[in-house]
């Protein structure tokens, strides 16, 4: 798929296939992901299970916008400025969560959930056709410090597992820079593609 003029036409067809419960892996402003619908526990365990993750584990809500990442995490005026001057980009936030948030997807104790607005063609194509977040996670494999780069590469590796591979040519490797603003205050998680010196 073109990565700046997607067609419309196949993001429908995606977009229809994760309304149906399907698990994506997909480019993103930092790289690919697995992705599926909010609500999709076989989604939620397919992830876990090809990742081999824990329920400890931050899955991310990938948001098309301000307005809709607002559905799903409160934000006080304080982060609420920081994370709109981030905003699309290769951050990723850890903030409160609503009521809206399925209760499997939360931090067992602190109730909180990462999300994002990314800043990428296709991924804003699909998030604007579906109309929801996507629920997403860092395609980095077991025991791999590095994800994959190339769609080839994982509809090669991952073809039994997914059940579509949006190829949008090499994605890069670095993940996002994550920033828990569960206190209140910027703690820096990660650091990754996105620029720290304003959360520092």
């Amino acid at each position: 798929m073109h990565p700046e003029n997607p067609q419309q036409r196949s993001i429908a067809q995606i977009a229809d296939a994760v309304r149906s419960g399907a698990l994506i892996a997909y480019p993103t402003d930092s790289c690919y992901a697995l992705g599926c619908r909010l609500g999709s526990r076989d989604g939620i365990d397919r992830i876990r299970s090809i990742r081999r993750l824990d329920d400890r584990h931050h899955f991310t809500l990938m948001c098309r916008d301000f307005a809709q990442l607002g559905q799903f995490v409160r934000v006080d005026n304080d982060v609420f400025r920081a994370v709109k001057a981030s905003t699309p980009g290769s951050y990723t936030f850890i903030l409160p969560a609503t009521r809206e948030v399925p209760r499997k997807l939360l931090h067992p104790k602190k109730k909180t959930v990462g999300v994002r607005i990314p800043a990428h063609v296709v991924t804003q194509a699909l998030l604007r056709e579906l109309g929801e977040p996507l629920l997403s996670s860092t395609l980095l494999m077991p025991d791999e410090e590095e994800p994959m780069t190339q769609g080839w590469e994982i509809k090669d590796r991952l073809d039994h597992a997914v059940d579509a591979v949006i190829d949008s040519g090499d994605c890069g490797t670095e993940p996002t820079t994550v920033v828990d603003f569960s206190s209140g205050e910027a703690e820096i998680v990660r650091r990754g593609a996105g620029d720290t010196s304003r959360f520092e």
